[in-house]
């Protein structure tokens, strides 16, 4: 089992959850998040004094996925947030060492569905 950690482009989330929604990942938690990196962020003027902006929006997408669905997972966040540009984002595996689901206490590959 793996934990995928995906950021993203905010305006590049629904493409990403319709990439899923083909290779049949439907089970995704989404959060807003504000990073920096290569973008190196903007100025912009406020009330006449220029401010430096280098914590741009991004999307943090986790998901949580058995072993047979960690590269369909990866190449569909992969096909729906690149745009080739600076920015596009990061995935993360993280190997994930027991899951629960507190409804019915099954536990490992079963509670991730």
């Amino acid at each position: 089992m793996k934990l995928i950690i995906a950021y993203i482009q905010p305006h590049m989330l629904n493409d990403v959850k319709q990439e899923l929604y083909k290779a049949e990942v439907y089970k995704i938690s989404v959060t807003n998040a504000m990073g920096c990196g290569q973008q190196m962020g903007y100025h912009e003027s406020y009330r006449g004094v220029d401010i430096e902006v280098n914590l741009l929006k991004k999307v943090r997408i986790e998901i949580g996925v058995n072993d047979n669905f960690v590269k369909p997972t990866v190449d569909a966040i992969i096909k729906g947030a690149r745009t080739g540009e600076i920015g596009d984002g990061k995935i993360f595996l993280i190997p994930l060492e027991e899951c629960i689901r507190i409804r019915t206490g099954e536990t490992g590959s079963v509670a991730i569905g």
